[in-house]
């Protein structure tokens, strides 16, 4: 890819990213008992709050995103600051128990994130999905090359979450970014056409992507996870997948990604069908539909989504539209 090109496919899978983030956690904060967000969703009624605020998932994400324009690619040391000051400003953006305890440091000492992530749940380091819901936006910066793309987010995982899962979940998501952006996609409402120059082939897309995507992560339960999804049924309904795959209620990356990319892959053409076929797993809704909407929109930008939900999403800061 060219430079621009790379820039304006992760714009728009931080752009979905956020937005998937942004509703799903209305459906995350709202409805007790789950019966009656699956109402809601099932008959598709948009939410009614008249702001839609992302949580730690896009806060995150913006950093990777920022890294990408000042360096071409992942620098630990400056991401580590650059989350751990993300925390510091605005803490209530609902970050896990293990980043209120590991992000302070890393604002304080950034270059110590190798031994500080490894202490993370007794010596284990983090196997949950944190750096799987942030990572789009890398994966479609790299669409030109998998391999590439596989080892950047490893580089990212790696500031955060030192277990091999927490990693794994993060490689999936961005080689299916990488292999979402290479489809283009239609107009989105700025106005931009596809520009694909530089990306070999295609887009697959259902059970297709999801075999490319297992092929490419390491071994372990978030492999197999995908790799149970590309064996669903295509008659397979979302609640039912959900309860196969998992949808994040563990806060482990193998209990989230399998689903989320399920549903990107189901609905490569549709970022709105993609998050409301997220949104009824349930689970950790908010997680689960960042993942989808950053993977989806990398291919789609926010084409077809519905004006009152980009009027209602929390805008992202200036500077992403200055720089992207």
């Amino acid at each position: 890819m060219t430079t621009i090109t790379a820039r304006r496919a992760a714009r728009r899978a931080l752009e979905g990213l956020a937005l998937g983030d942004a509703f799903g956690e209305r459906w995350f904060k709202r409805f007790r008992p789950p019966q009656e967000a699956l109402d809601q969703i099932g008959r598709r009624r948009t939410p009614e709050e008249p702001e839609w605020r992302w949580t730690d998932d896009t806060a995150m994400a913006l950093c990777v995103y920022r890294t990408l324009l000042d360096d071409g690619g992942v620098n630990r040391n400056r991401l580590a600051a650059m989350f751990g000051a993300g925390l510091l400003a605005d803490p209530a953006r609902g970050y896990g128990h293990g980043m209120y305890r590991l992000l302070p440091v890393l604002a304080e000492r950034p270059g110590s994130w190798a031994q500080e992530a490894v202490e993370l749940f007794d010596g284990e380091g983090s196997l949950g999905n944190g750096a799987a819901m942030r990572v789009a936006p890398l994966g479609a910066w790299f669409a030109a090359d998998l391999d590439e793309a596989a080892e950047q987010a490893r580089y990212s995982a790696e500031v955060t979450h030192a277990h091999p899962e927490g990693i794994a979940g993060a490689v999936a998501v961005a080689v299916a970014a990488a292999l979402a952006a290479r489809g283009g996609e239609p107009a989105d409402r700025a106005g931009e056409s596809a520009d694909r120059a530089g990306v070999p082939g295609g887009a697959p897309a259902g059970a297709e992507l999801l075999h490319e995507v297992a092929d490419r992560t390491p071994e372990g339960p978030v492999r197999d996870g995908v790799r149970a999804a590309a064996d669903l049924s295509p008659a397979t309904a979302p609640g039912r997948a959900a309860e196969l795959l998992g949808s994040g209620r563990r806060m482990r990356a193998s209990d989230t990604v399998p689903f989320a990319l399920w549903s990107a892959a189901r609905h490569l053409d549709s970022l709105t069908d993609a998050l409301w076929t997220t949104a009824e797993g349930l689970g950790d809704v908010d997680t689960t539909c960042a993942i989808t909407g950053g993977v989806v929109a990398a291919r789609t930008g926010l084409a077809g989504v519905p004006a009152q939900w980009l009027e209602r999403r929390e805008p992202l800061p200036a500077w992403v539209a200055e720089e992207g």
